[in-house]
């Protein structure tokens, strides 16, 4: 690989979107073990979301989701590649057929990239024109698992849904205004999923089934911490949040505990997700949406993709099975 070491900066956050990380940085430990952030793919993305590392092409890949495209960076030689989706999307995952299962604005769909194939599986929620697909992963049992939001990040009208190999689909959670995770634990016996606008991370067990029992509160944040985003989970059990307007990615215990603080150059970032040969870098979506040049000007690095080495390694991402 070769990266560029990506430096903070003066990166013109509001002041109270930052006091979060400081007060977090306090308590948390000061991560001797993380490498400093890097730049895999620099600047450009609107609003890049939804990382997955795809073992079988030894590849990353993410989305923009207002452009909208989809992006792959390849580990031997740096290369990056990318398609112009026919809709918006939100997320998407690697499929044991080949190919993956997306999350897009018009429902779930196939994408086969080589084939230049996007095909339709079907829209839960035809009858909600102004939702849409954001954030989705498999679960151990193969099962795709994403939700969904009101566009206009208004009314709670958004909706966690699982979709089985089967391709039947089945609404699991409702009342949501902005989704993101979900995640699971090592074990696939507890889900973690966020309503940023309300900043909380909710928990739910996972029964016999794959069927949720009642959600809790797991994590809530003040308004000066930023939004909790997309997340991921490592080996350990461990949750890592991106924080949007927080511009780090924060790693909790199982429990809930604060662990780590990573700072990064930008403002905005989206989400994180395990990658590489060993599962030990840790890849971070950034966005430059709703920045104004001002801002833009004093963090160039708005909208690129990052990595660290923070010291855990991440769990195998499983394959949609169908």
């Amino acid at each position: 690989m070769l990266l560029q070491r990506a430096t903070r900066g003066n990166v013109a956050s509001p002041t109270a979107t930052l006091r979060g990380c400081m007060r977090w940085l306090s308590v948390m430990n000061s991560s001797e073990d993380m490498s400093a952030p890097e730049i895999v793919a620099q600047g450009g993305a609107a609003l890049g979301e939804g990382p997955v590392w795809v073992a079988r092409e030894q590849a990353l890949y993410w989305v923009d989701i207002k452009v909208p495209l989809i992006w792959r960076w390849l580990w031997s030689s740096g290369k990056t590649d990318q398609w112009r989706p026919p809709w918006r999307i939100g997320a998407i995952a690697p499929r044991a057929g080949g190919g993956f299962v997306a999350a897009t604005e018009a429902g779930f769909a196939w994408v086969d990239l080589e084939q230049g194939r996007f095909e339709l599986i079907g829209n839960p929620e035809a009858d909600l024109p102004g939702n849409r697909f954001n954030d989705g992963k498999v679960d151990r049992s193969g099962c795709f698992w994403a939700g969904t939001m009101d566009d206009a990040e208004e009314a709670a009208t958004g909706a966690l849904y699982r979709l089985d190999p089967t391709l039947t689909w089945q609404c699991i959670d409702r009342g949501y205004r902005v989704t993101n995770g979900p995640t699971f634990s090592p074990d696939g016996t507890i889900l973690y999923h966020t309503d940023s606008a309300l900043r909380t991370v909710y928990r739910f067990p996972v029964m016999a089934g794959d069927a949720l029992g009642a959600r809790e509160a797991f994590l809530r944040f003040d308004e000066g911490e930023g939004f909790p985003d997309g997340m991921t989970t490592d080996a350990q059990g461990c949750l890592w949040i991106a924080f949007w307007d927080g511009g780090c990615v924060r790693r909790f215990s199982p429990d809930g505990a604060p662990l780590q603080c990573l700072e990064l150059p930008v403002q905005r970032p989206t989400s994180c997700t395990f990658g590489g040969p060993d599962l030990d870098h840790l890849f971070v979506t950034s966005a430059r949406v709703g920045l104004d040049e001002a801002l833009l000007a004093k963090q160039p690095l708005a909208g690129s993709l990052f990595v660290v080495q923070p010291g855990v390694r991440g769990l195998e991402q499983p394959l949609f099975a169908a």
